[in-house]
């Protein structure tokens, strides 16, 4: 099995308490437990006292909110540590505990699905892509996952449970009934996906849209200055955006905000009839740069094939003339782009980030509002994973059943054989 890319994304930054000075980014505004857990999460390992200041509460209830949190092994204490040259009591600092409990994701694209694993603090374990076999049917997907995953678990999960599993997904979802409402390129409509897998499985699974879910990782794991007010943008397959302000993501009630793919780039083009990623086969193909696939492209494009970093490039620029509306119209800190060649090519960053600066009326300085997505190489694996992890950051002492249940009576994932389709690549 393929090892994942490992990502570069923002460490844990560890502070003393002499440190503490108003925070550059905007702080989680969180109450108590999720609030001392996302603390242990950015400075971890981290003194208690440490935590009181950062959150706001009072010592002693950190001090019982970290035991709650100790005894359910979402943190562990480090060894005690003394102030410079030993002096100063010891005391004991906490960290997110990443040897006990797992989630697992998958992400359902066009033509593949992927199934990961990802520790507390949003590492990938392991992963696991498969393509669809034949017309996407969505009981032979949802079997197929189910299937796969204690497969994965028995191989890579190193004897640590899997609290739930998370599902990512382009277009509109609902994530409080846990359905696709719709998505189009898939012909998929009203799939409960949380009741079958559920089932399946015998996890919790929490279902949300992958561009939501990839903006909740970036929060927890990535950009901080997403924490305010940002827009996160995915061109792939699917051309959607998830936007957050004061932290929290908007849903909308009919479940189709970020549908964006119609934004008009000139003429009679929308975005995602010339930007997504069978557009950008089509468009080499009409250059006579025949590829089979898009990866194929992005391959020919990271070799230096003149031609298909062109389309790159002008991918970017459009991306850009999209952003600069978005940013008009929201005026987010931030706007994050998950888009291979922005991550992975030169100048495709640049081109966008010009055209930014060409188009919109409210941003000054494109090089701080624009940056790349923290997941560049492991965007699918991260989005699913990233929707049952931002459940345990957002409620940590919410009914977890392979928390709450004795260790030795936690049931493995339960899958009904005669639905453990195991596709072949």
């Amino acid at each position: 099995m393929k090892k994942p890319p490992v990502p570069v994304r923002r460490r844990p930054t560890p502070v003393r308490r002499a440190d503490i000075a108003p925070p550059a980014a905007p702080p989680r505004r969180a109450p108590g437990t999720r609030s001392v857990l996302n603390a242990v999460l950015d400075h971890g390992p981290v003194a208690r006292s440490t935590v009181a200041r950062l959150t706001g509460l009072s010592p002693a209830s950190v001090t019982g909110l970290s035991a709650r949190l100790l005894a359910r092994g979402l943190i562990r204490e480090s060894p005690e540590t003394t102030g410079p040259r030993g002096l100063g009591r010891p005391h004991v600092p906490v960290d997110i505990d990443t040897s006990r409990h797992l989630v697992a994701g998958a992400h359902i694209a066009v033509t593949n699905s992927t199934l990961s694993l990802m520790d507390l603090r949003g590492r990938i374990v392991a992963e696991d892509r498969r393509p669809h076999q034949g017309a996407p049917d969505p009981r032979q997907v949802l079997d197929s996952l189910a299937g796969r995953l204690p497969r994965l678990m028995s191989a890579h999960a190193q004897g640590r449970s899997v609290l739930a599993l998370g599902v990512a997904t382009g277009h509109r979802v609902d994530p409080d009934a846990g359905v696709i409402v719709l998505h189009p390129q898939l012909g998929w409509r009203n799939v409960a996906v949380r009741d079958h897998l559920a089932a399946a499985t015998g996890l919790p699974v929490q279902v949300d849209s992958h561009a939501r879910a990839l903006a909740r990782a970036e929060q927890l794991f990535g950009e901080a200055s997403t924490r305010g007010s940002a827009v996160l943008l995915f061109v792939g397959a699917v051309v959607d955006a998830a936007f957050t302000t004061a932290g929290e993501m908007h849903l909308g009630p009919r479940h189709g905000t970020g549908s964006i793919a119609h934004l008009p780039v000139g003429g009679e083009s929308s975005l995602e009839s010339e930007v997504s990623e069978p557009a950008m086969v089509r468009l080499a193909a009409e250059q006579g740069l025949t590829v089979p696939s898009f990866p194929a492209l992005l391959e020919r494009a990271l070799a230096g094939e003149p031609r298909a970093l062109e389309l790159f490039r002008r991918r970017a620029r459009l991306v850009g003339r999209a952003v600069a509306l978005l940013l008009d119209m929201f005026d987010p800190e931030v706007v994050v782009i998950v888009e291979p060649g922005t991550g992975l090519l030169p100048h495709c960053l640049a081109d966008l980030r010009t055209a930014v600066a060409e188009h919109s009326l409210v941003c000054d300085d494109p090089e701080q509002a624009v940056v790349a997505s923290s997941f560049t190489g492991s965007v699918l694996s991260t989005a699913g994973a990233a929707v049952a992890l931002g459940a345990l950051y957002a409620d940590p002492l919410a009914p977890w059943p392979r928390i709450d249940a004795p260790a030795d009576s936690s049931p493995g994932p339960r899958v009904n054989s005669e639905s453990c389709i195991v596709d072949r690549a």
